[in-house]
């Protein structure tokens, strides 16, 4: 489904829906009144397409990986980067901005459901299944403010501007019981993926549900549940759909291969309507990218194992002069880092020189690392992952970005089961196995069933595979924050490639602060509390 909506419009809309336009209005000739709205079927899939939109984005993705040990943004001072900092109060713009875009998102989910009987003669079938596409987006809503507040605003209609500022915040258990019931409630409307037309692809399906069900789970520590859903999703494919690895890892980031069978839901971008830029700030600089804001660091190329399948501190073969040799495939696929290879946008492929003093001319050695605050990369890599060959000069993308997908699916059955004490080396081939095998190991040291390592060390190798394989996909931090791992991953100084003091020591950059006590949840928005002081108690460690 390529979501065509007019923003301009349908921000009128919805901002005329949030202040009650006045039924004695005239109707004008150039939009539309609350009156005329909904007497169309088209104007109802705006809305829909509306809420779509505003449900994720690539940008809230990549913001999201800014948040974990994967990425250090460089270029400023961003709330991203003051949070990680432990510089944060209850007035810091992140706080308030994704407050106010979700409840505008949920906002618009009860204008649907509101108003969705009022038009004339839509098709029975089509309207239940658009009413269980809004409950979905309105639960996934939910569950993202819940991750990030705890506590919060609960209401499963739309209230007036008088109740806003006097509700009180729901505990996130009543909360999270209302997802997972929207979840059972809808999936048996909606189609499976294989009855999904081509026109169709990006909408919200069966196997959407079960997916959305599994992750809701794992983050609360349900594993059983968790492992239930995921083994659904897995062994009833006649129901919810053919879901499958994409056989090559790089492909499945690129344009010609969307909508491929990996893909559970994506979020839809339209060339030249509706794009994203991230990577003009995160790609090569000789590659045509901007200024660098944006770069891997150091922990997250350390994570990649070698093609042994071991550690780097495990294996006896691996070189600090040569520490891209021989690695993990899905590194190169993800990080460029110095000496990988680039394919630019007219297909010529160049070498990344990313370590001072090398390249062959002036062109080649705008990549170089030159310091924390220099034009080029402030870690000595640049980003891979999502780079869409086809986008503008201007890395202007419409590549889908992943929500759910089918190897996470995989991921989260192998933790649940872990964690169960139920892992075995039939679930690993099932598993870890097959991502790997995905990725490109052959060597059986890599691909064979650990049978020696202990229970902890066990959880550690799975964790370390969901970070491989998932990373710079908006979800790492959302996995440190429910291992409750803050003080592990995302405490004290964070560092880049082996490039300070002339090529002897790991750059250095900021030093990251993570209070057990306050940041495993945001502050409630100042703002929000100005107005209204039913939202006190604020989160823990957070000023009132």
């Amino acid at each position: 489904m390529k979501l065509k909506t007019s923003i301009k419009l349908m921000y009128s809309i919805i901002t005329c829906f949030a202040i009650s336009c006045n039924s004695m209005d005239p109707i004008p000739t150039d939009n539309f009144t609350d009156a005329t709205f909904w007497q169309s079927s088209a104007n109802a899939e705006l809305v829909v397409n509306m809420a779509y939109n505003q449900m994720y984005s690539a940008d809230k993705m990549w913001n999201d990986e800014a948040l974990s040990d994967n990425i250090f943004e460089g270029r400023s001072n961003t709330n991203q980067r003051s949070i990680r900092n432990g510089l944060v109060d209850p007035s810091l713009g992140l706080f308030s901005s994704e407050w106010g875009d979700i409840y505008a998102g949920i906002k618009t989910c009860h204008v649907f459901l509101a108003n969705i009987d009022r038009v004339p003669n839509i098709d029975r079938q089509l309207k239940n299944r658009r009413i269980a596409e809004i409950r979905f987006i309105r639960a996934y809503l939910y569950f993202r403010l819940i991750n990030f507040y705890g506590d919060v605003p609960f209401f499963s209609s739309d209230i007036l501007l008088s109740e806003t500022n006097s509700i009180k915040r729901t505990n996130k258990t009543v909360v999270l019981q209302f997802i997972h019931d929207e979840l059972s409630a809808i999936s048996s409307i909606l189609p499976s993926k294989n009855q999904l037309s081509k026109l169709e692809n990006g909408r919200i399906t069966k196997g959407a549900v079960l997916a959305f069900q599994a992750r809701a789970n794992l983050y609360e520590g349900n594993w059983q549940k968790t492992a239930n859903y995921c083994d659904s999703l897995i062994n009833n494919q006649a129901i919810y759909g053919n879901y499958s690895l994409f056989p090559n890892y790089e492909g499945l980031f690129q344009r010609e291969n969307e909508n491929n069978q990996e893909v559970i839901l994506d979020y839809s971008y339209v060339p030249s309507l509706k794009t994203w830029n991230k990577l003009y700030g995160a790609a090569p600089l000789s590659a045509g990218a901007n200024l660098n804001a944006y770069a891997p660091l150091q922990s997250l190329v350390d994570n990649y194992l070698t093609i042994n399948g071991k550690t780097i501190a495990e294996d006896a073969h691996y070189s600090a002069d040569d520490p891209y040799k021989d690695r993990d495939p899905r590194l190169a696929a993800t990080v460029v880092f110095h000496g990988a290879k680039w394919t630019a946008f007219n297909g010529n492929i160049q070498t990344i020189y990313i370590k001072p003093g090398t390249g062959n001319n002036a062109q080649e050695r705008l990549d170089n690392y030159s310091g924390p605050s220099a034009n080029s990369s402030s870690t000595g890599y640049y980003v891979k992952k999502y780079y869409d060959r086809s986008a503008s000069v201007t890395f202007e993308s419409s590549l889908n970005i992943f929500m759910f997908r089918y190897a996470d699916i995989l991921l989260m059955y192998a933790e649940a089961m872990q964690e169960l004490g139920k892992f075995n080396a039939s679930i690993w081939d099932d598993t870890i196995r097959k991502i790997r095998e995905r990725a490109g190991f052959t060597s059986s040291d890599a691909l064979s069933y650990p049978s020696g390592a202990t229970k902890e060390q066990l959880s550690n190798i799975i964790r370390n595979e969901r970070r491989s394989e998932l990373a710079l996909e908006g979800l790492r931090y959302y996995d440190i924050i429910r291992w409750k791992a803050g003080k592990t991953y995302l405490d004290g100084p964070v560092y880049g490639a082996k490039f300070s003091n002339g090529n002897r020591d790991y750059i250095r950059l900021d030093n990251r602060r993570f209070d057990e006590n306050r940041d495993y949840l945001w502050s409630v928005p100042q703002s929000q509390l100005d107005l209204n002081k039913n939202l006190l108690p604020n989160n823990p460690g957070h000023s009132n």
